[in-house]
């Protein structure tokens, strides 16, 4: 997994608006069948992870656990769940993250 190319797909979905933040938008997009893949930093509280890889797993949503602080340094906003809509920005960021799961 290239960070950086990562950090900057991220950075560019969110600028693009293409991105819901925290847990109950994340919920919202999941929910709506409009999530691509719901990207978990890796130092999220454990019930919150929990919850989150419990409702993809629910639905059928894809999911990565990324390293801890990038969802951050991508965004500029202090968020641990991260979902990215459908469309070519969720493709590029699951062909980045690899079948790693």
């Amino acid at each position: 997994m290239n960070v950086q190319k990562l950090k900057g797909m991220i950075g560019l979905a969110a600028r693009a608006r293409q991105t819901a933040a925290g847990a109950d938008a994340c919920r919202i997009l999941i929910r709506s069948g409009e999530c691509g893949v719901l990207l978990i930093d890796g130092g999220t509280a454990y019930n919150t992870r929990k919850r989150a890889e419990e409702m993809c797993e629910r639905t059928g949503t894809v999911k990565r656990i990324l390293p801890e602080g990038l969802i951050e340094a991508a965004t500029g906003k202090n968020n641990m769940i991260l979902g990215i809509r459908k469309g070519s920005f969720a493709e590029q960021i699951l062909k980045e993250t690899g079948n790693e799961e």
